[in-house]
């Protein structure tokens, strides 16, 4: 089957106004343009980059939801109360309580929104720090990402929503009275101006600007970085050239497992740890609960002193990760036949892989981890040959603070006061993760406050 390509409109479609123009398309922007076409608006999309998808094509693990219909279906019992309690836990506390609430709600109405679209995620799988399989994913086990923004851009392109790529905002326009009511856009043409009754900023985060990072964290100035190479910060300085406040911006979260070997940095997934993956040193023994918070796992992987860690996992567990497929395509994974010749290969000490394995293997079968606790992600051991390794370090891979809005996605200035006409949503706000982002939350926001950020432009739009 040949891969599905979206034709982005050519420059000189592009009209002089409409009622939502929307920065940046990647999960978020895609679905806020989507929602705000359905409610009868007139919306284009500027994306500044050649492909579509930012970030959000990079997502692998899947879309955190409680109480939804896929969970009920695989006969999962949650609720939104444990959601909530779970991630404010895993934020320090820290999320803003009325768009944590708001989200919450909104999840599992955003799965079956996206079914709607043909956007299908029936599968399910778990990520650190939460207590029931709330990470909805495809049937196929495929990465999220691709599959989301795929969906996304095939229900963009059947309802003939306008998105222009390589043209990039450089000016948010304001009135007299400072209402956002255009912006100022660099295409392959030069500039030009477009007036618009709201505009969305959906541009993700800064996790990619060295001199951001250096700003808020020098500290993490020479952490290598999962993000696209386009994920800037772009919104943020749109965004405080008009007096927009920023908040929580040191909040920025390091993943335990990136691929960082190489040239390029790969995100290996949480999903891998999901279905059952360990994490060893080079004695060969597990030295950290593998699905506690992102946060404690890369701390754990950091203080071995050690130049990083190795998940292990064996044939069984590859099965359920299909994202291990494209690992291995591209040379990220060892394999042995044995334990002991997959120690070899990497440098950890072969009797204590086996004896880490072999504790482990026994430990799932009585349902308890008595080296650390782990209560999730222990549906398979690590039994079936061949086995697999994968060399990762902590990378930055998520800015959790950003643009101040409320619930309601509307931007706030320094005082305090909206901004009126301007609305973000998506990695580019701050607020709802606190100080730790739960993995599954982050594709979950997209939709849920991309949706919004489309309602609310509209309900201003109307009047209302």
């Amino acid at each position: 089957m040949a891969k599905y390509e979206f034709k982005p409109s050519p420059i000189d479609l592009v009209n002089p106004s409409y009622d939502v123009i929307v920065i940046g398309a990647g999960g978020t922007g895609l679905s806020a343009a989507l929602q705000a076409h359905e409610l009868d608006a007139s919306v284009a999309v500027f994306e500044k980059n050649a492909a579509l998808g930012g970030n959000t094509s990079k997502a692998s693990s899947g879309m955190n939801a409680a109480e939804s219909l896929v969970q009920y279906d695989h006969g999962i019992i949650d609720n939104k109360a444990d959601f909530y309690k779970e991630t404010l836990k895993g934020g320090g506390f820290l999320n803003d309580p009325e768009m944590l609430s708001y989200f919450v709600d909104h999840a599992a109405l955003a799965i079956d929104w996206l079914k709607e679209h043909d956007v299908e995620l029936s599968d399910l799988t778990i990520t650190g720090g939460m207590s029931k399989k709330r990470a909805h994913r495809p049937a196929s086990m495929a990465p999220v990402g691709g599959f989301l923004v795929t969906g996304l851009l095939k229900a963009i392109e059947k309802a003939r929503i306008s998105v222009f790529n390589q043209t990039k905002v450089v000016k948010l326009l304001q009135d007299e009275t400072g209402k956002v009511n255009g912006v100022v856009i660099l295409g392959p043409d030069g500039h030009r101006t477009v007036k618009a009754k709201t505009v969305i900023l959906a541009t993700g985060g800064f996790g990619a600007s060295k001199s951001i990072i250096k700003k808020y964290r020098p500290d993490l100035a020479d952490y290598k970085t999962t993000n696209q190479a386009g994920a800037t910060g772009d919104g943020l300085l749109l965004a405080e050239d008009i007096d927009a406040q920023l908040i929580q911006m040191d909040f920025i979260q390091v993943h335990p497992t990136a691929q960082t070997d190489g040239d390029r940095t790969f995100l290996i997934g949480e999903a891998v740890r999901g279905e059952g993956a360990i994490l060893v040193n080079q004695a060969g023994k597990r030295f950290v609960n593998e699905l506690a918070t992102r946060k404690i796992v890369s701390a754990a992987i950091t203080g071995l002193n050690e130049d990083g860690a190795y998940l292990i996992f064996d044939q069984g567990i590859r099965d359920h990760v299909k994202a291990v497929e494209f690992y291995d395509h591209i040379g990220l994974v060892e394999h042995g036949d044995s334990l002991a010749e997959l120690a070899d290969k990497i440098g950890v000490d072969a009797s204590g892989l086996e004896a880490t394995v072999a504790k482990w293997n026994s430990d799932l079968a009585t349902g308890d981890d008595t080296a650390f606790g782990r209560t999730t992600g222990m549906d398979r051991g690590v039994e079936v040959g061949p086995f697999f390794a994968i060399h990762v370090h902590p990378a930055i891979h998520y800015t959790m603070g950003g643009i101040h809005i409320d619930a309601e996605t509307e931007v706030l200035d320094t005082n305090g006061n909206v901004i009126k006409g301007l609305y973000a949503a998506g990695e580019v706000s701050g607020g709802l993760h606190g100080n730790n982002r739960i993995g599954g939350n982050s594709i979950a926001e997209t939709v849920v406050f991309g949706r919004q950020a489309g309602i609310q432009a509209v309900k201003y739009v109307r009047g209302k």
